[in-house]
């Protein structure tokens, strides 16, 4: 049986309630812009993939062992959505996560977890961050790519599990508390600037969040307003870690 258009995940359909969807695809400036922002996200999910799978192995136990690996394969079950969501654009998949590459494989490189603890704040904090960013400026996408890209992001079992193997790791000894805690905010500084980064130097990234004549926008204010929120969600993630932000 053939799927129809509405029925392939990340499709987009001919006519009905979509044809204005395929109005704004029509603007070659924001298909570009949606184009980097899914290479951008689908390159984190496959980083994520590699980063959780590598973190495995540093696992004390087999119950550990095995729930990142869970992780790790739900984190590349959203790569293959996206990579197929850019297909459906008439984008070559991995041309379109290439420009990404280099400054996200620069990130991980500058966060390398020295250890089985920190690399799960990493997962938790720094991907937690990421997903946050990019939910805002899904904002500014059409509801289609929005609901993918909201569902690509949907936490991959992180949570629960972290939260408990950190406290409990605190639990047994406090020390170590204050060395996560230190290690969360150097997340968070790098993270920030990596965004902003990756935000300045792709120009329809950058116009997808000015907006223009037909499109909303954020001025320097929403701007500041985004970059309050990044933070507020990463305090309330040390915190549920059992760590000062």
């Amino acid at each position: 049986m053939t799927e129809s258009p509405q029925d392939t995940p990340g499709a987009i359909s001919p006519e009905g309630p979509d044809e204005q969807v395929l109005v704004a695809f029509e603007d070659p400036h924001y298909l570009a812009a949606v184009i980097d922002l899914l290479g951008a996200i689908a390159y984190g999910e496959m980083s994520a993939f590699e980063r959780l799978a590598e973190d495995a192995k540093m696992a004390p136990d087999l119950a550990a062992k095995a729930a990142l690996a869970k992780m790790a394969s739900v984190e590349f079950g959203h790569f293959e959505a996206l990579r197929d969501r850019l297909a459906a654009l008439g984008a070559t998949p991995y041309d379109a996560m290439e420009p990404f590459v280099a400054p996200f494989d620069s990130f991980h490189t500058r966060t390398a977890p020295a250890d089985w603890l920190e690399g799960l704040v990493k997962a938790y904090v720094g991907d937690g961050l990421a997903a946050d960013f990019y939910r805002e400026v899904a904002a500014f996408v059409d509801t289609g790519t929005r609901t993918l890209i909201v569902e690509s992001l949907e936490d991959a079992g992180h949570s629960e599990f972290v939260v408990d193997r950190v406290r409990r790791a605190i639990e047994a000894d406090p020390r170590i508390g204050g060395r996560l805690a230190l290690w969360g905010r150097r997340l968070m500084g790098e993270a920030l600037s990596q965004a902003q980064r990756v935000a300045a130097e792709r120009d329809a990234l950058s116009a997808l969040l000015a907006g223009g004549v037909d499109r909303p926008g954020m001025d320097l204010a929403a701007i500041g307003r985004l970059f309050t929120r990044l933070t507020e969600n990463h305090s309330e993630r040390m915190a549920a870690l059992g760590l000062s932000a």
